[in-house]
């Protein structure tokens, strides 16, 4: 599996609407994940179906699916990114996880830092960088180690 681009994130989801109907005329996805987050009220047969020890509980309505897990231990980001975000290019993350590159959108500019490198996008070109194999690491993380660069 491919692993998606991450990106922290602290705005909300409406507020980076360029963003994904950019990539969306691309043909690229775009995950939502809040880390860390109190789960929003689930429904009721949901909660008692993964109380009960259910694998998986499952609703789905006219244009929403929501599933219930159950979990023991800590979320594993690995692991979340396998099962619900197969198929992004991109995971927006709120909350902190790791040292992941911020994301901020500015008026039509969208700024990633990364480190302490801030590359500047409009909504099109952020789009586009996904495509890319590391858009958006530092000049540290990029750059060859030293003895590697003298050889």
């Amino acid at each position: 599996m491919k692993t998606p681009h991450l990106l922290r994130v602290e705005q909300g989801a409406t507020e980076l609407s360029p963003l994904f109907e950019a990539a969306r005329s691309l043909g690229l996805r775009i995950g939502w994940l809040e880390w860390g987050a109190a789960a929003a009220p689930v429904p009721p047969g949901l909660e008692a179906a993964a109380g009960e020890g259910a694998l998986r509980a499952v609703s789905v309505g006219g244009e929403r699916t929501v599933s219930v897990k159950p979990r023991t231990g800590a979320p594993v980001l690995r692991d979340l990114l396998r099962e619900h975000f197969r198929g992004c290019a991109l995971v927006l993350v709120q909350g902190e996880v790791g040292d992941l590159p911020l994301l901020r959108r500015e008026g039509e500019v969208y700024k990633v830092a990364s480190g302490a490198v801030v590359r500047t996008f409009d909504a099109t070109h952020l789009a586009e960088a996904l495509r890319r194999a590391r858009p958006f690491e530092s000049e540290a993380a990029a750059a060859p180690p030293a003895s590697a660069a003298s050889r």
